[in-house]
């Protein structure tokens, strides 16, 4: 039996963390399944009461793929309650190149996708700057407050 692999995350606003998730990880806005013009329309024909989709749910993409086919599928689910309290699961994005490349090298790699990112909507929250370690890595939150780091 083959298994795939589906991150969930759960927010608020699925369109906005879409657009900020894509941008982040070079994916794409999942298209909705053949003949259907919106998630929405699949929906409904696979039998989703309408009272089970919160208002506007669907009407486009909650989802992100990874165009090359091999990262998994990011479901941004919406729920009512708010984050209120530290991920217990985070992302890394490994940007850096690993402990082959110079460390500065690494930094500056890093950097560049921190200053992206922040202007996509991502907040710094912590620095870590260890030349004697070899290790230079950024904690950011996504624009709802999920924990990521670039390393």
């Amino acid at each position: 039996m083959e298994m795939t692999l589906q991150l969930v995350i759960d927010c608020a606003d699925p369109q906005r963390l879409v657009s900020f998730w894509a941008e982040a990880l070079g994916y794409v806005p999942e298209p909705p399944p053949g003949g259907h013009s919106t998630w929405r329309e699949y929906w409904a024909s696979t039998g989703v009461p309408e009272e089970e989709l919160p208002a506007g749910a669907g009407e486009t993409s909650e989802s992100i793929i990874d165009p090359a086919g091999q990262g998994p599928r990011v479901w941004f689910q919406q729920v009512p309650e708010p984050k209120v309290t530290k991920n217990r699961l985070h992302l890394d994005l490994k940007v850096g190149g690993g402990r082959e490349v110079p460390l500065a090298v690494r930094a500056q790699r890093v950097t560049v996708t921190v200053e992206r990112l922040t202007k996509a909507g991502a907040t710094v929250l912590r620095i870590t700057d260890e030349p004697d370690m070899e290790h230079y890595a950024v904690l950011l939150q996504d624009p709802e407050g999920n924990e990521f780091c670039v390393v």
